[in-house]
C-alpha cells in the first residue's frame, strides 16, 4: 500500500470539486463504477447523494468498503 493521497478532479452534477484519495481506493472505485456500468463521476454522484453529513471522500472510502464487505459475506449475513 502506497498510504500517499492524491487528489482527482471531478464532476459532480455540472460542479467541479476534487478528492483526495489513496490511490487503492481510487483504483477500487473506478472498478466498482465499471461493474456498475457507470463512469467515475456517475459513481461518485451516487455517493455524493447519499452521504449525509460525512466528508465526500470518507464516503467513497465508505461505498467502497461497502462494496467489498457485500461480495465477502454471504447473502443476508451480519457482521458481528
Amino acid at each position: 500500500m502506497s498510504g500517499g493521497l492524491v487528489k482527482h478532479s471531478v464532476v459532480i452534477s455540472g460542479h467541479r470539486t476534487s478528492v483526495s484519495l489513496e490511490p487503492e481506493f481510487w483504483q477500487a472505485l473506478q472498478t466498482l463504477a465499471k461493474a456498475r456500468g457507470n463512469s467515475v463521476n456517475t459513481e461518485i454522484g451516487l455517493i455524493d447523494a447519499n452521504r449525509g453529513t460525512a466528508n465526500l471522500s470518507s464516503a467513497i472510502r465508505l461505498a467502497v468498503l461497502a462494496d467489498y464487505k457485500s461480495r465477502l459475506e454471504p447473502h443476508g449475513a451480519g457482521v458481528a
